[in-house]
């Protein structure tokens, strides 16, 4: 008799998660907790979806974009490209005989919303932000819920149906807690290690203010890990036996809880895996970010005591250099700060996810 693992799937789901790393690992994580499901991608061609989804799961391909700020010949296009794709996605849904759409939030996520909903179909909605993006605001309303990641983003969500359940964390991040080891890095044990995070969209001026601040914290004993990205020019200009520069690191979750500080940017996935690993952190949001949106995620974890926020522009190296000095010296209140990021933190966001998708189903 045929196992029932290896019966076909005859629930079919199409999850719509497309741009950025924030966007398609939570939707992955949730994926990975519906294994009853036949799932299958919506993305857009040339963007990190094809990367991080790979084989794993079926993918279609649609063409759409944001909306401009002033309206003009561009907006008209943009309009025509989002009917077309409204178009496409309810040929997709229709061919596919799915049963609903989950989508993470960005720009796919409208003619998602707008392509199930006409068809009579529920949309389970992810935002990761504290403060909602545009397309999430506008289309909540028509959505059956909205998972949201902090508690505070139910504010500017006010005529959706929310449900707070965190944002999910990459499966590879959730397995690595159990285990954070640093085998790769040749950093002694008991030394006080401060780790550098500056995100996907960029950190050279950030990567300039810790290189000019980091002598004193060497000084103090203190180790740095420097994760600068691909495209700062300056890179090599700081070498020390103490200091580490890597572009990236893989295994962020043994990085973060060996970490006594980090200092990064705070994007909606950094800020949930600081909170996740429990580490205190400066946090220095990214100044071009869609409506300063990296700021209200930080003030998340200033607020219960877990970070200090500074913003970029008003931050010198000599600032920056006596706040690390400062928690350093102060053991006790890193602790606290530790404690307050685990006391918001969501392990479980990736079950509590799926378990909504399975009621809205």
């Amino acid at each position: 008799m045929e196992s029932s693992l290896n019966q076909p799937k005859s629930r079919r789901l199409l999850i719509a998660a497309s741009g950025t790393g924030g966007h398609v690992f939570p939707a992955i994580a949730i994926a990975e907790q519906l294994p009853e499901f036949h799932i299958e991608w919506l993305g857009v061609p040339d963007r990190l979806e094809s990367q991080l989804v790979g084989d794993r799961y079926p993918m279609h391909k649609i063409s759409v974009a944001g909306f401009q700020q002033k309206f003009g010949l561009g907006t008209l296009k943009i309009l025509f490209r989002l009917i077309n794709s409204i178009r496409q996605v309810r040929q997709i849904i229709r061919r596919g005989k799915f049963e609903g759409v989950v989508t993470t939030g960005g720009y796919i996520s409208a003619p998602a919303i707008i392509a199930a909903r006409t068809l009579g179909l529920p949309v389970i909605l992810h935002e990761s932000n504290a403060l909602p993006g545009k397309v999430t605001r506008f289309f909540a309303p028509w959505c059956t819920v909205v998972a949201i990641g902090f508690e505070v983003a139910a504010k500017s969500l006010r005529k959706a149906k929310t449900v707070v359940v965190g944002t999910p964390v990459r499966s590879q991040f959730r397995a690595a807690l159990a285990n954070p080891e640093l085998p790769d890095l040749p950093i002694p044990s008991g030394v006080p290690l401060i780790v550098v995070v500056g995100g996907s969209q960029g950190a050279v001026a950030m990567n300039k203010l810790v290189r000019e601040a980091a002598p004193a914290w060497f000084e103090k004993g203190a180790w740095v890990v420097h994760l600068t990205g691909e495209n700062d020019p300056d890179v090599k200009s700081l070498q020390h036996p103490q200091y580490l520069a890597l572009p990236f690191y893989q295994n962020m979750a043994a990085l973060f809880q060996r970490a006594d500080l980090a200092i990064s940017r705070s994007g909606a996935g950094t800020v949930t895996e600081l909170l996740v690993t429990g580490t205190p952190a400066i946090l220095i949001p990214y100044p071009f970010a869609a409506e300063d949106h990296q700021a209200f995620n930080a003030m998340v974890m200033v607020r219960v005591g877990a970070a200090e926020m500074f913003r970029q522009a008003e931050l010198s190296a000599e600032q920056l250099q006596q706040s690390v000095l400062d928690l350093l010296n102060d053991p006790a209140r890193l602790a606290t700060m530790s404690q307050q990021a685990l006391s918001i933190a969501i392990i479980d966001s990736a079950e509590r996810t799926a378990q909504l998708v399975r009621e809205a189903l």
